[in-house]
């Protein structure tokens, strides 16, 4: 399902090392309507649920159930909404399209070609997104520049043409991992148990795994890919 083209103007300019909640607050101004984080339960979106908390910015929260999450990732959530006192607003994959798949290809089609993972993230992730994002003039993110070679040219603030042409928001392009876990630590934020246990990515259970020391940090997701590979359909550039 397409979402109908926006009618957008150029993103604003902003620094990329501009202070986090500076472009929070910039891009949600911009946006000119509703404005929601897409939250995967990493560190990266539990320390902007902080950062909008402690702001009073207005912004919602949405998370995409893939039918394949860890445990953990579960656990995070309720710990949210219980610190924050916020409502996170579920999407799911269309029952239908996840029987069909399943019954004609199994359950790990995704490890056999690119085009089958494209496939599986399509119904499970994509989706459920463009209905999240069919009322929204703007999303927010937890990318940076630093987590892929597929994101190394973000901008702060980013007219998703992919999604209809809404504002992509992106407050924490410019920090590096240290920065997001110093900011965890001082604030004292839910973070996931998997990233103690080696996983600085999170996604679906079956597709991630913890790296070893010194790989990449996306090295844990899809890992029998190509680097180059390694988006689901939701950040596609």
């Amino acid at each position: 399902m397409a979402l109908p083209k926006k009618k957008t103007s150029p993103a604003p300019e902003i620094p990329a090392n501009a202070p986090a909640c500076d472009i929070l607050a910039a891009g949600i101004e911009a946006a000119g309507g509703p404005v929601a984080l897409a939250c995967s339960f990493s560190v990266e979106d539990v320390v902007l649920i902080d950062m909008i908390h402690q702001a009073k910015l207005p912004a919602g929260i949405f998370a995409i159930d893939t039918g394949r999450l860890n445990e953990e990732t579960y656990e995070v959530a309720e710990a949210i909404t219980q610190r924050y006192g916020v409502k996170i607003d579920w999407y799911f994959p269309d029952r239908e399209a996840v029987e069909k798949l399943e019954r004609e290809k199994g359950l790990f089609s995704f490890r056999e070609s690119l085009e089958n993972r494209h496939e599986c993230c399509a119904i499970r992730k994509v989706a459920p997104l463009r209905r999240a994002l069919s009322d929204l003039s703007g999303w927010i993110t937890g990318l940076r520049r630093e987590q892929s070679v597929t994101r190394s040219d973000l901008a702060p603030l980013e007219i998703d043409e992919t999604n209809a042409g809404l504002l992509k928001i992106n407050p924490l392009v410019a920090w590096t991992e240290k920065d997001v876990r110093d900011y965890a630590r001082a604030n004292r934020v839910p973070v996931n148990r998997l990233h103690g246990k080696g996983y600085p990515s999170i996604g679906c259970a079956p597709c991630t795994r913890a790296i070893e020391k010194g790989e990449h940090p996306r090295a844990g997701r899809w890992w029998w890919e190509n680097p180059e590979h390694k988006e689901c359909g939701l950040h596609r550039r």
